[in-house]
């Protein structure tokens, strides 16, 4: 029975009205409260048209611009026929487009990577295969392409549900798998692409990318990767409403995602997690631009110079300063003879073929390696600008740093110099990849010698190359270079002296002879060079050539000659393209900024005024010396070794590549450093991977036992385990476990081992909780 009164606490003019349903009162709403909702509703729903639509040119928007590019190239592909089609695909966020050409005017299909695995897939020919498919057996095709086409171009049947794709080789097909990975997790990324996407066209891999947006702007925070695919579950969701056939239903289902989004965007229950863990922060990398400047090549006719008339009379006047055999490290040079750039600069030099390198630490045979380091140092010497020019020698203090991208391993090798001494004058360097496996560290006195119609210049030192993942250390030389004909006859200049390349552990040995021009030598004899290459006290190979053209070695064993380094035009085209901080984001004491004015002036071969700055900042250092009186100059970024008596870098990581924790390598403010993963635990714990932190910890622990009375501690230790609480316990093993790494305390009871056991259990309990985070986050 309806009953259909008016309370009597309610006025005729009341907006709702009671009514009796089965026996249970009701507030059922007036005819205006209806309107306003209906209003209210209408006004939601043009507002979410409006929303999809906005995501929708977004993405067409992306995926239409052809600098929003992950990474592009030819792949094979097998089509339901079981036979392979070469076509061009693009890999693009949250999309796999796929073409005939590279023009993109032949558009084949689109994959939806949001609905695909990826897996490895054995193959017996040669390349490298990998499977894109859904796992539910469906569709990964979209219906349209990006530019609206419905039919794509005529190509053998493709499969609906999986694809198989075959790249050239093993390390181009990592290339494609770590940036499909990339794309498979993250498909929102096309709105940060499309930004650095208008700098220009970056055709390259997922890491690659990552690296350079690192090198070129502000980092990616691990709370903005999760607001972005969160933001892209919802757009999903939200495209998906368009299924429902029926109104009421789809009205439904609104209702039920207003409720989700006021409950913070989750559909399952994993919203009530608790959304205060702090998340670990993104490095913050210094920007890089790539250098457009180039350099000129050695040679016979770029080593010989003709001094103007001019010059001559400021020349005659520095020679009556000197005496044969003086050191011109105090002797004020004219500007005139200067190159427009430090020694720190000068030095990185040798690393624009660091992917030698790179293959170097691939190679399985110890002999193998060293062929590959000696190509890698031949690289370093046929760059040179046209003329003798010496640098600049570096301001006290002075730092330089600069990167190189590999785009083959999608990693950065770091460069990293400083002034440490000015008298003498020593300069310390390191140079790092860690992602491909080594690092070079060392440091250089500059010493020049002058003897009547001639000069040395001798760096006095040398460089440590360390393979990270094999522990092997190569010590190297440098050759001196010399130039004659100062008072009479033409200037020229050459490399002269013996080197070599020493690794004690594999008892590799490589002896390189630097060899001047002989009197009555030709063409042929200028920059020659010889050698021998040695494992143990066998004589493996031997080298002869022109250091700044081609160098042969001859196999002892096979008796077979083959080209160790050729700079052809090819080579020196593809060598790596260096990375440099601009001029304003740079410190005052960095080389480039430093000298600036000089640079400016020498460029407009105005020699007055280069000798005005150039005294600027000579006098600026003098005075800066006698205000510091005694005290020890204190490098920023270097510290000496007072054991080896070596300058070492601060900041050095000399741990091995470990790609389950290490993200990516960056450098800030001249410290590099490694953005690694982090266990971030329900209840806030947070377990670094920091290993130099716990060295720091360990060493600091032993340090306090051994000092405070050694075994009285650890038995004191032991008396007291069973009647301390638990967690007091749990630290005394740990303790007796930082025992165990320091000699005399071998030995421990049995309830330590037990509970040294429990703790090896409780660690990897935790590593399986942060695999298993990291899968549920991807």
């Amino acid at each position: 029975m309806l009953s259909n009164e008016l309370s009597p606490a309610q006025s005729p003019g009341s907006k709702s009205e009671s009514r009796m349903f089965n026996g249970v009162e009701k507030d059922c709403p007036s005819p205006t409260e209806k309107l306003a909702r209906k209003e209210s509703l209408k006004v939601q729903k043009q507002n979410y048209r409006q929303e999809k639509k906005r995501a929708t040119k977004e993405l067409f928007s992306a995926l239409k611009d052809p600098s929003v590019v992950i990474m592009s190239n030819w792949l094979k592909i097998r089509g339901s026929l079981k036979s392979w089609t070469k076509l061009w695909c693009a890999l693009k966020p949250g999309v796999l487009l796929i073409y005939k050409t590279p023009k993109t005017d032949h558009w084949v299909g689109t994959i939806l990577l949001s609905a695909c695995k990826l897996i490895e897939r054995p193959s017996k020919k040669d390349g490298f295969c990998f499977k894109l498919y859904h796992p539910l057996d469906k569709s990964i095709w979209a219906v349209k392409g990006p530019k609206g086409e419905n039919v794509g171009s005529i190509t053998q049947p493709l499969p609906s549900n999986y694809l198989i794709f075959r790249a050239a080789s093993e390390s181009d097909g990592r290339c494609w798998m770590d940036a499909l990975e990339l794309a498979l997790s993250c498909s929102s990324l096309y709105k940060l692409t499309a930004k650095a996407g208008k700098e220009g066209d970056i055709s390259m891999s997922s890491e690659s990318s990552h690296i350079l947006h690192l090198l070129q702007s502000t980092a990616l925070t691990d709370t903005e990767l999760l607001q972005l695919n969160d933001t892209v579950l919802l757009g999903n969701h939200h495209m998906e409403h368009d299924g429902f056939s029926d109104k009421s239903e789809r009205e439904a289902h609104d209702d039920w995602d207003t409720t989700a989004n006021e409950n913070g965007g989750r559909l399952t229950e994993e919203s009530d997690m608790d959304q205060s863990d702090e998340l670990s922060p993104g490095p913050q990398a210094t920007a890089y631009v790539e250098q457009r400047c180039t350099l000129t090549y050695a040679g016979e006719a770029s080593q010989v110079e003709t001094v103007s008339e001019e010059n001559k009379g400021l020349i005659w006047s520095l020679l009556k300063q000197l005496r044969p055999g003086m050191d011109l490290s105090k002797v004020v040079l004219p500007t005139f003879i200067l190159e427009p750039r430090s020694f720190l600069d000068k030095l990185s030099d040798y690393y624009y073929h660091a992917d030698l390198l790179s293959q170097a630490a691939l190679e399985e045979s110890a002999y193998g390696r060293i062929k590959q380091v000696l190509r890698w140092y031949l690289s370093g010497f046929y760059k040179k600008p046209k003329g003798l020019k010496k640098p600049y020698n570096p301001i006290l203090g002075e730092t330089f740093r600069c990167c190189w991208l590999h785009p083959q391993t999608n990693s950065c090798t770091f460069y990293i110099a400083e002034q440490v001494s000015h008298h003498p004058p020593i300069s310390a360097f390191y140079v790092c990849n860690r992602k491909d496996g080594f690092s070079i560290s060392g440091s250089i006195l500059a010493k020049s010698k002058f003897y009547g119609n001639s000069l040395s210049a001798i760096l006095d030192g040398k460089a440590r190359l360390l393979f990270l993942s094999r522990d092997e250390e190569y010590v190297i030389t440098m050759p001196y270079a010399h130039c004659k004909g100062i008072l009479y006859g033409t200037m020229t200049l050459e490399l002269g002296g013996k080197v070599t390349i020493e690794c004690e552990k594999t008892k590799c040995f490589t002896e390189l002879e630097f060899k001047l021009k002989p009197f009555l030598g030709g063409p042929c004899s200028v920059n020659q060079i010889s050698g021998k290459i040695f494992v143990g006290e066998e004589l493996l190979a031997t080298v002869d050539g022109h250091w700044d053209s081609e160098v042969f070695i001859h196999e002892k064993r096979s008796g077979q000659q083959e080209t160790l380094w050729n700079p052809s035009p090819e080579i020196r085209s593809g060598r790596l393209k260096r990375q440099v901080v601009q001029i304003d984001q740079q410190g005052e004491f960095e080389s480039e900024r430093l000298w600036q004015h000089v640079t400016s002036a020498i460029m407009d071969r105005d020699q007055l005024r280069a000798t005005q700055e150039k005294f600027v900042l000579e006098e600026a250092q003098r005075r800066e010396a006698r205000e510091r009186g005694d005290k020890p100059w204190i490098p920023r970024l270097f510290h000496h070794d007072s054991v080896s008596s070596e300058w070492t870098y601060r900041h050095m990581d000399a741990r091995p590549w470990d790609p389950e924790h290490c993200l990516v390598q960056f450098e800030k403010d001249g410290v590099i450093q490694t953005h690694e993963k982090s266990l971030r635990q329900h209840n806030g714990l947070s377990y670094s991977h920091s290993w130099a932190s716990q060295q720091k910890v360990n060493l600091e622990l032993q340090h306090s036992l051994i000092y405070r009375g050694g075994v009285r501690a650890h038995t004191h230790t032991h008396t007291h385990t069973h009647t301390r609480p638990k967690t007091n316990r749990i630290l005394n093993c740990c303790v007796n476990l930082m025992l165990l790494s320091v000699p005399g305390f071998s030995n421990q009871c049995a309830r330590c081992s037990k509970e040294v056991k429990d703790i090896a259990l409780i660690e990897a309990s935790i590593t399986s909780i942060q695999k298993t985070q990291q899968d549920i986050q991807r």
